[in-house]
């Protein structure tokens, strides 16, 4: 058995409801809560103020900090590291995010941004852009409390930072020439605790509860075939599948379900867990490219490009992918049958969600191709299966179009 390393949060509160601990929890880690919240729809329904006086009732003190509902950008980073810092924070300071995968990305940066101030910017420390810059201290204490299920931010060690350099004067990097997505990571950025209340998640609407879905069980794929797999990632993606492909359209078709909610909620913190130790793929390669070239939302993205990353890397991963299908079912001793029911299977699962099949849909221009191909070259690409040329994954996209 290869050598491995595992990293995952240090304790993970999961079960329906169980957000009505969330003074006690943060309490044990300090006295002083920095609220990070990120979900209108939350707001105006009084979840985000019902949290807020769930901690409040433990003497802790509280600041609020809402931030935009959008994919986390460098400027946001960047204000909210500067908000933190003016506060003088201390190791008694927990950073508490309520949000889905763009809030927690976001609070996780500037947690960590906050007592490393060796840098002008995140932009310094941003793989492949930059300075080059790395982490060196803790970060101050963190809870993420997930209100989607797709992403598994509440337990990766990165978090995506956009720059759209175009916007004159931007102070996230007007002098590049094109805009980018890319990591802050370290280990030290997963969090250190998770606090999952599945019921938090029934207010998401049917097509982001469609799009993060999919995230998740394109994550639990990807980590499962990447080259960097291993054993307790693999375990995981297992379960995470068994869970996710029954349950998404479930939820989709009525969010106000409990099991699928939970079901969900779970194979997302799986995914997050699996990515964080084994890596990605092609889809999650090209899903970074059409976010920053076309605005194309993250898990609708990857729900798109997730078939043809599979037929791509079929040859490579027959007997994975045929280990996939049967957990669904009655084992198959050809695994060139099975690994095509499950790719069909996923195939069936998009479009009972209703996930676009071709990128014209989703508002990509066939002159953008080129772009996209450029741009799909980033860590996710590095775990995929098997080396794809530029030419090769062009060819792929002109045909997805």
């Amino acid at each position: 058995m290869n050598s491995y390393t595992f990293l995952a949060p240090r304790q993970i509160v999961f079960g329906w409801g169980r957000r009505v601990e969330l003074g006690t929890l943060a309490a044990s880690l300090g006295s002083r809560v920095l609220l990070v919240s990120g979900s209108r729809t939350l707001e105006r329904t009084g979840v985000i103020e019902e949290l807020a006086a769930i901690i409040r009732q433990s003497g802790l003190d509280l600041l609020g900090f809402p931030v935009p509902s959008r994919e986390p950008e460098v400027r946001d980073v960047d204000e909210l590291v500067g908000a933190f810092r003016s506060l003088n924070p201390t190791p008694e300071d927990v950073v508490v995010a309520i949000g889905g995968g763009a809030t927690i990305d976001l609070a996780k940066a500037a947690a960590v941004l906050a007592t490393n101030r060796h840098g002008d910017s995140v932009e310094d420390f941003l793989e492949g852009v930059g300075r080059g810059l790395q982490i060196s201290q803790p970060p101050l204490n963190f809870i993420a409390v997930p209100t989607t299920a797709g992403t598994g931010a509440e337990a990766t060690k990165n978090s995506v930072i956009s720059s759209n350099s175009l916007v004159p004067g931007d102070v996230s990097g007007a002098n590049r020439s094109a805009p980018y997505k890319k990591s802050l990571r370290s280990d030290a950025m997963v969090p250190r605790l998770v606090v999952i209340d599945p019921e938090l998640t029934i207010s998401v609407p049917r097509d982001t509860t469609a799009y993060t879905g999919m995230d998740a069980i394109t994550q639990l794929i990807e980590s499962f075939i990447s080259r960097r797999a291993a054993p307790i990632p693999q375990a995981l993606c297992r379960q995470g599948l068994k869970l996710a492909v029954p349950a998404l359209a479930a939820a989709v078709a009525d969010g106000s379900q409990r099991e699928p909610r939970e079901a969900m909620s779970h194979a997302a913190l799986l995914s997050g867990m699996a990515l964080a130790n084994s890596g990605l793929g092609l889809a999650h390669g090209v899903a970074a490219a059409l976010g920053v070239t076309c605005s194309v939302p993250h898990g609708l993205a990857c729900a798109v490009m997730l078939p043809s990353a599979l037929r791509i890397n079929r040859e490579v991963r027959r007997e994975q992918l045929a280990e996939l299908e049967q957990l669904f079912t009655p084992a198959c001793s050809d695994h060139a049958t099975s690994a095509d029911r499950f790719i069909e299977r996923i195939e069936s699962l998009c479009a009972t969600v209703k996930i676009p099949r071709r990128l014209r849909e989703i508002g990509v221009q066939k002159e953008q191709i080129p772009g996209l191909v450029k741009g799909s070259r980033g860590n996710s690409m590095s775990g995929n299966p098997r080396d794809v040329s530029d030419e090769e994954l062009q060819a792929l996209l002109e045909q997805l179009w």
